[in-house]
């Protein structure tokens, strides 16, 4: 019990699942089901694109329903490219991540003028043309998508194409994503950005231009689901506009609740949590949606601070 308060219970159930992640091909392969691989894979990417959201959702206040944009943007930048018979990682990384954050940059100038409501209309709006955009584009598969025959290629050093390279390299990215997350949020900016959170007036009061940490915050967020969506198009093969669809920033945005916004590694609980229980229910009943539903609407008004904040909670009763 002593060990457990010292480290904290927080702290031994995030490094329990990170041992988990790091060896959970090895684990797949011990129990010869590698379909669960294949379903790590996608709660490591759809992380990386809740760390993102939370990034300014949690940090900075912004509510964005429109953050699956930036997941369709990189992932389209990998799939359009490799349709051209372009397939370096070299080239299809810095366009996914360049062409989220410069879209990020225009949509915020005019979206961060906005609060409240009215920012997340605005920001659902913005998605909701590069969704339409996209499936009027018949080149590209319109709404029937389009199918990626090759993925990624890094000359020679990775091979992508191999499921458990696929998923270390996206583990690892996790990771850095964390990292990047735990250096913006403990530095100035970070602390620029949580404070015009809680009260924007005092902090240009105090002489800091709010607008453009808060725009450069939605910048970083959006590059780095770009990021995600790159993975994404890679693991997945295909690519289709309901990756950006509303309801995809719905679910993002619950990810980072169920796990806990304002958290460093909440949003990665979240993720998985959000779906292993999506996998779970789908299996045992066709109505689990509604079921699925009401669990969130439980976790949202009863839990306020998520897996995260009931952790902490714990740890507080021990001390």
């Amino acid at each position: 019990m002593r060990q457990i308060n010292q480290f904290g219970i927080r702290g031994l159930v995030v490094l329990t699942l990170l041992v988990i992640l790091a060896l959970f091909p090895l684990i797949t392969h011990l129990t010869a089901q590698p379909f669960y691989l294949t379903l790590a894979t996608r709660f490591v990417i759809l992380a990386i694109a809740a760390t993102s959201l939370n990034l300014i959702l949690g940090y900075g206040g912004m509510v964005s329903f429109g953050h699956a944009a930036y997941i369709g943007i990189g992932a389209y930048s990998v799939g359009i490219l490799a349709h051209f018979e372009i397939e370096s990682g070299w080239v299809h990384i810095p366009i996914a991540v360049g062409v989220s954050a410069l879209f990020a940059l225009v949509t915020g100038v005019i979206s961060l003028r906005t609060k409240g409501v009215y920012f997340i209309m605005i920001t659902m709006a913005f998605a909701q043309m590069v969704f339409f955009g996209l499936v009027s584009i018949e080149q590209f598969g319109g709404d029937d998508g389009l199918q990626i025959y090759s993925r990624s290629t890094f000359s020679g050093l990775i091979d992508l194409e191999g499921a458990v390279a696929l998923y270390y390299f996206c583990f690892l990215s996790l990771l850095a994503c964390v990292f990047i997350v735990f250096r913006l949020v403990n530095s100035r900016f970070g602390m620029v950005v949580t404070g015009a959170k809680v009260n924007e007036r005092r902090m240009q009061a105090l002489g800091f231009n709010t607008y453009i940490y808060r725009l450069t915050c939605y910048v970083i967020a959006g590059a780095m689901c770009g990021f995600a969506g790159a993975l994404l198009g890679n693991f997945t093969n295909f690519i289709s506009p309901e990756m950006m669809d509303w309801t995809r920033s719905g679910e993002l945005i619950f990810m980072v609740i169920l796990g806990g916004t304002g958290s460093l590694f909440g949003p990665v609980m979240g993720t998985i949590a959000f779906l292993l229980l999506e996998e779970i229910l789908s299996g045992i009943t066709t109505y689990w949606q509604l079921y699925f539903g009401i669990l969130l609407i439980l976790v949202v008004v009863f839990a306020r601070g998520g897996i995260d904040g009931f952790l902490v909670s714990l740890d507080k009763r021990h001390e």
